[in-house]
């Protein structure tokens, strides 16, 4: 009787067991179970949409770099692309996983955009009501935009074009340097000299290649009336050079004094750049506007060769805007997983990354378990989850009455513009706006008093109009 009993609880515990461990994939032997289509598309959206776009919609307008055969997907979800920035999931995901992941990108190829319609679709806000009107389509991969005293529009694209818009006519800008358009890389932001209508420099941050390797340049040129660049000069050179195709940063601005602040990004070496003074990567930089270093910068002392630092401590910063009312500079960039931040650079400050965070890897594993330290910033917000911010301005002047000093961020992953009210350097209140218009690469407030965003795929200009 006992060792029927004694059976009888093992059986008991092996079935247990068995359903246990079955609970999630359970199916007939030889086929493979089916998660829910709910389970796959979180998945789907907790760890590959900050790069390929809400419901594979990046997958659907440019198709697979490697391949759309079903090994060739899944190979690439397991192992990843490391030198193009595809992380590996293999230990992430079970097998079964990334056999549904895959078939969940096949079957989007398959399908067909939904992307949203956005001309003369008028958007209420809870401040305004506008609508979006295009002054510049067909662009492949706008990336930076600044206005010209003329009203007409300089236009950057990521594989190297700088257009000039005059109305509907555009025209390509020649005497521009090398460029190489390297994974993120490429011709990214542009701006003027704070007296252009005195000297006509215009500035572009961009992507050079030494030797199969690649680092961020800031360089200028005279713009003239035949849309050509002269007199080009290359005013800065991120050290060191890298093979990795990611976070190049490179956001510009000038401040009231004249000086030029831009962005480097860590360039993939997260456990080196960012905290050493031995390299111009993870920081924010401070020039004057012929490239020399001002002799009051943080660092001149103590790191003479990357004199140029301002503050350290950065991911990947894509956004860099002057509040109109304090006149400090704002910026915002890239966390991994989460961990996006909004920050206000200070000089000699250390801003954390990666030794504090509130973020994680791809993967989902920890670097770190800490978000404070003593010596390092705090941000003023952050966003967790990510939303892959690009673009950012404060917005000013009268055509936006409710908006006023309101901060607009563009955002990739989530495809909106977010708006984020401000009190005293601290975020009060956020609101998103134009939900679904696409990747949002770049946001503008323009001197005509008009707000423009760029989105990347359709790459179109869009200036916000209030009804």
């Amino acid at each position: 009787m006992r060792a029927s009993i004694y059976i009888s609880a093992l059986l008991l515990f092996v079935a247990f067991l068995c359903i246990t461990s079955c609970k999630r994939n359970t199916a007939p032997v030889g086929k493979i179970a089916a998660p829910t289509s709910v389970l796959i598309s979180d998945i789907y959206k907790e760890h590959c949409s900050g790069c390929h776009g809400q419901d594979a919609k990046e997958f659907i307008t440019e198709g697979l770099k490697y391949g759309d055969s079903f090994e060739v997907i899944r190979k690439g979800i397991a192992l990843g692309y490391p030198e193009n920035g595809m992380p590996a999931y293999g230990e992430t995901f079970t097998s079964i996983e990334i056999d549904h992941l895959t078939r969940f990108i096949q079957a989007k190829l398959e399908g067909t955009s939904d992307r949203i319609q956005v001309r003369g679709t008028a958007y209420t806000s809870e401040k305004h009501q506008v609508v979006l009107e295009p002054i510049a389509e067909d662009l492949h991969q706008p990336w930076g935009m600044v206005q010209l005293p003329s009203k007409d529009m300089l236009i950057t694209e990521l594989a190297g074009e700088l257009w000039w818009q005059k109305g509907v006519e555009r025209r390509k800008i020649s005497g521009l340097p090398a460029i190489s358009q390297h994974g993120q890389g490429g011709l990214m932001d542009v701006i003027l000299h704070p007296n252009f209508e005195e000297n006509a420099w215009v500035y572009i941050s961009y992507t050079k290649e030494k030797a199969g390797e690649y680092t961020t340049a800031i360089g200028r040129g005279r713009l003239t009336e035949d849309a050509s660049v002269i007199d080009f000069e290359e005013l800065f050179e991120a050290l060191p050079y890298s093979t990795k195709p990611y976070h190049f940063g490179s956001r510009m601005c000038f401040d009231d004094s004249g000086y030029l602040f831009f962005s480097v990004g860590d360039r993939g070496d997260r456990d080196k750049n960012p905290q050493a003074l031995d390299n111009h990567c993870g920081k924010i930089h401070r020039i004057h506007d012929d490239g020399t270093i001002p002799t009051d910068n943080p660092f001149v002392a103590s790191a003479e060769d990357y004199a140029s630092i301002f503050s350290y401590g950065h991911r990947n910063p894509q956004g860099m805007a002057i509040h109109p009312q304090t006149r400090k500079i704002w910026i915002h960039e890239h966390g991994p997983k989460g961990g996006d931040e909004l920050n206000i650079p200070a000089s000699a400050k250390n801003y954390g990354w990666p030794i504090i965070s509130y973020g994680k890897n791809y993967s989902g594993t920890r670097f770190t378990e800490i978000t404070h330290k003593e010596g390092m910033e705090q941000p003023v917000l952050h966003w967790t989850p990510s939303i892959a911010p690009c673009g950012m301005a404060f917005v000013s002047g009268d055509r936006y009455p409710n908006w006023k000093n309101n901060i607009m961020v563009g955002s990739l992953k989530f495809e909106y513009l977010e708006r984020l009210e401000v009190y005293k350097d601290e975020v009060v209140h956020q609101e998103r706006l134009f939900e679904g218009i696409g990747r949002l690469r770049n946001v503008y407030m323009a001197p005509d008093g008009y707000l423009y965003v760029a989105v990347e795929k359709p790459g179109t200009i869009y200036r916000v109009v209030v009804q």
